[in-house]
């Protein structure tokens, strides 16, 4: 994909230059760009040449005169120009070969470009990785990476990737550390196969790199009901007991689910650190909580208001909290409803899989004057759930207004939005 402009920010350089939406930065400086790596590293310079494809199809050479680190204020329609490295792996546990035909077409493509784990924080498995790459990611400094290690072990990587290349995991990761280059690392945990001594065994060996290792992120395999091999779910014990390994080391945490499954209470926020893999489902629910906790609540609104949190079953122990809180509220009356998913199975229980049809079955029935929803059940930037339909769809079906919250970690802009109505 070429570096076609999506948009420009106002007041920017590039709003001022009159650069829009649909035409291609051919090249900075006479400097060809393959992504976005690159796009910044030539915008570094007081005086730029942008030679410009407008989209009528006419060329423009303009000539731009800034300070050294100031941005254009150009936002691409994707951070890689060239052709998106392709996952070549085949793993076990693959979500996106779980899934039945009929979805967005995007949620289809697998990737595994470490220019988009540096630029975006995708994961990647290092199965393609080659010297090219290390000699640029070396040259240009960069990181830090976040890697989907799942096992040091080379024969059950090999296995569990379905890639003969996946066995140089640790090599590649020795080659991080001889380099300096931070990397965050994530096991999916497969009951059976990566778990208890070898999973023991995992966080030995990265242990070993020290500081090169920002953080180890430990998630539960996702099973759905179009799974048709014999993968096993996590269960209670298992997640327990990998609790207890886990602790044994630092910088390593496991995600939210491990604890709802073992039925233990969400760790403080020290447990988590600086956060660093909450889109892993690392530390969402305890950052949800610490953040409603800053907010003062209103004592009363001047009129009745009722609404209802169409929330994951994840997160269903955390907002039935908040709403707890929130129902002390005079005139205002809050309630929790998990969204059960049938559409994936009961062993889904996230919000960003949940789908229009499920969501219209919970909340159609509710009396209530708006449903929030979390802004991760929809495609960003757009009002699209991931089975194609979008958000007027289900306001047709339901009858129901809704509050999209953008920041799924906070509740300020729903605590705002309540008191507008004191």
């Amino acid at each position: 994909m070429p570096a076609i402009v999506n948009s420009v920010l106002e007041n920017s350089i590039a709003e001022e230059l009159e650069i829009e939406a649909g035409d291609e930065i051919l090249s900075i400086d006479e400097n060809k760009m393959s992504d976005m790596i690159d796009y910044n590293f030539y915008c570094k310079s007081e005086l730029l040449t942008l030679e410009i494809k407008k989209k009528n199809g006419e060329i423009e050479v303009i000539e731009i005169e800034k300070d050294y680190d100031e941005e254009l204020g150009i936002v691409f329609e994707s951070a890689v120009f060239d052709r998106v490295k392709p996952c070549l792996n085949h793993c076990i546990f693959c979500f996106v070969d779980q899934q039945p035909k009929g979805l967005r077409d995007t949620l289809y493509i697998k990737d595994d470009d470490y220019r988009l784990s540096y630029l975006q924080g995708t994961y990647i498995t290092l199965t393609n990785f080659t010297d090219k790459d290390r000699e640029r990611i070396k040259k240009m400094h960069l990181g830090p990476f976040y890697v989907s290690v799942h096992t040091t072990n080379p024969d059950l990587r090999n296995k569990m990737l379905r890639n003969p290349n996946a066995g140089k995991a640790l090599e590649n990761l020795k080659w991080f550390r001889k380099n300096n280059i931070p990397f965050h690392a994530q096991i999916v945990l497969c009951p059976g196969l990566n778990d208890g001594k070898e999973l023991e065994r995992t966080l030995s060996d990265l242990a070993e790199l020290k500081n090169t290792v920002l953080s180890v992120a430990i998630v539960p395999v996702g099973i759905t009901q179009f799974r048709k091999d014999c993968l096993k779910q996590v269960d209670k014990k298992c997640a327990q007991e990998t609790i207890e390994i886990a602790s044994k080391y630092k910088r390593v945490c496991c995600s939210d689910e491990f604890f709802l499954l073992a039925e233990k209470e969400i760790p403080p926020a020290k447990y988590y650190g600086s956060f660093s893999q909450l889109d892993d489902g690392v530390g969402a629910i305890r950052l949800l909580l610490e953040d409603f906790k800053r907010h003062k609540l209103p004592k009363k609104l001047k009129k009745p208001i009722k609404f209802s949190f169409a929330a994951s079953y994840a997160a269903k122990d955390a907002l039935s909290y908040i709403s707890k809180e929130l129902n002390k509220i005079e005139n205002l009356e809050c309630s929790v409803n998990p969204v059960k998913s049938d559409y994936w199975g009961k062993d889904i229980t996230v919000a960003g899989l949940i789908t229009t049809d499920d969501l219209i079955k919970t909340v159609k029935d509710l009396d209530v004057d708006f449903v929030v929803i979390p802004s991760i059940m929809l495609r960003p930037y757009t009002e699209d759930f991931l089975d194609g339909k979008n958000l007027d769809y289900v306001k047709k079906e339901t009858d129901k207004e809704f509050f999209v919250v953008q920041n799924i970690y906070s509740m300020e802009e729903l605590v705002n939005y309540i008191k507008t109505f004191q």
